[in-house]
């Protein structure tokens, strides 16, 4: 049986994710920060729940440890755990800024690299990573989040060839929106420049319009493009899940840079 490890598994793509592995036949290590909390995967065969924070190294190191104790091997990594900081970059704290960066990214850094020594050794494994459209397109308001999300996409991009010789793999999930408790997670910055307030306006409100015909991704079908990512055998690198985040990649990438600003811009009028 292979073995996937995930973090923050305790809801939303990484609990779903965890599910469908688990029903395909596989080990899973399920971790998240409050495993106490958890009362519906611990009751399934062949998952191991186990506690992790990706701010604390040592919590990482101990559950990658208790996780190969188990099942002897790591045959595929999903980063999941993440949080948004959203609203005016002006107003951003020193602390939710570093914090955005802590999970968000050197979280993700932290796990791979604890995990990376085994699939290297084995010569074989698959990092997914989850990004996001924020990863892709840089939209206003939430500068903080995205950035962290670029960062995550060129991370990944960069460790695809580094470790390719080694029979690694890395794939990059990107899905737009989905119905998760990430709503609960986010932060907001305090928003308390009035000098910004008709911007704010016009964007949130004209911004549901644009992709209020799209499709958007549900948690099984993001869960699914990550069993996909991991089992295809593809040098495929980036998967893009949900009909609005093909809509800001495509009026990117289907355009000269010019119009692709005014585009964005007139979200704003």
């Amino acid at each position: 049986m292979q073995t996937i490890f995930i973090t923050g598994a305790s809801s939303g793509f990484g609990k779903e994710t965890a599910k469908l592995f688990q029903a395909k036949g596989w080990n899973v290590i399920a971790t998240m920060r409050s495993p106490e909390k958890e009362h519906e995967l611990t009751k399934l065969e062949n998952i191991l729940v186990l506690e992790l924070d990706v701010q604390d190294e040592n919590s990482i190191k101990t559950a990658v440890q208790k996780g190969i104790e188990k099942y002897g091997k790591i045959d595929a990594l999903l980063n999941n755990a993440g949080f948004a900081v959203m609203g005016i970059f002006e107003t951003a704290s020193e602390e939710q800024i570093q914090n955005q960066y802590d999970v968000n990214v050197f979280g993700m850094m932290r796990t791979t690299k604890a995990i990376l020594p085994f699939m290297r050794t084995q010569a074989k494994g698959v990092i997914v990573n989850i990004s996001s459209v924020a990863g892709r397109v840089g939209l206003p308001f939430a500068s903080i989040y995205e950035s962290s999300k670029f960062a995550v996409e060129g991370f990944s991009e960069a460790l695809h060839f580094e470790v390719g010789n080694f029979g690694i793999k890395v794939k990059i999930i990107e899905p737009g929106s989905s119905p998760t408790n990430f709503g609960n997670a986010r932060k907001s910055t305090d928003n308390d420049i009035a000098d910004y307030n008709p911007f704010l306006g016009k964007f949130f409100e004209n911004y549901p319009k644009k992709t209020a015909q799209c499709k958007t991704a549900t948690l099984q079908e993001v869960a699914e493009t990550i069993y996909n990512a991991v089992t295809d055998k593809r040098d495929k690198l980036r998967y893009i899940i949900g009909e609005d985040c093909q809509f800001f990649v495509d009026t990117k990438d289907g355009n000269l840079e010019e119009n692709y600003i005014q585009a964005i811009q007139a979200f704003f009028e």
